[in-house]
């Protein structure tokens, strides 16, 4: 998400260099690019509205710093309603003493959990951890499949077998 979110920040910044204020329409293209990354990183719909709502907000609101250029002022304002959204603070995972550490990730259908499964693991792979993907949601019959091909993008295994989930979980744990 950061990635797409930056260059397409970047992009911004270089467009309004030179100008002296933020327009209307300066902000609408921002907030369309910016909309556009979030979704692409498979950011909830509802999420998104209410941070490009925010950031609309301020950019347009009178609180613009006069001694911010307006591509830094986009920057700023971005910043602090992606740093606010993420919970606002920096949290460590802890470790188990002996691996493997686990994370469960619990939630309605829809709301994410196979994608950013995948994500926390290419993000481990990149620490140095060696993860392993466990498909235990049975019920939705993409699931399993979806998380093997994101398994396959990311070169981090799958483990899941047919029938019970519990079972399933603990043979992952296993392995």
């Amino acid at each position: 998400m950061f990635d797409s979110l930056s260059s397409r920040l970047e992009g911004i910044v270089k467009r309004l260099r030179g100008k002296g204020r933020l327009s209307e329409a300066d902000v609408d293209e921002m907030l369309k690019e910016i909309r556009t990354a979030l979704l692409e990183a498979d950011v909830n719909v509802g999420v998104v509205r209410n941070v490009v709502a925010r950031i609309r907000e301020q950019a347009v609101g009178a609180r613009l710093s006069e001694a911010l250029d307006p591509g830094q002022q986009v920057v700023k304002i971005v910043n602090a309603e992606l740093t606010a959204m993420l919970g606002g603070e920096t949290l460590k995972i802890t470790y188990a003493g002996r691996p493997p550490t686990v994370v469960l990730m619990a939630g309605l259908q829809g709301s994410g959990k196979t994608t950013n499964s995948a994500k926390l693991a290419r993000w481990f792979k990149s620490q140095g951890r060696q993860p392993l993907l466990v498909g235990a949601d049975l019920q939705r019959p993409a699931a399993v499949e979806q998380l093997r091909t994101l398994g396959r993008q990311i070169d981090v295994p799958v483990f899941s077998e047919p029938g019970d989930p519990v079972a399933t979980a603990q043979r992952g744990f296993g392995e």
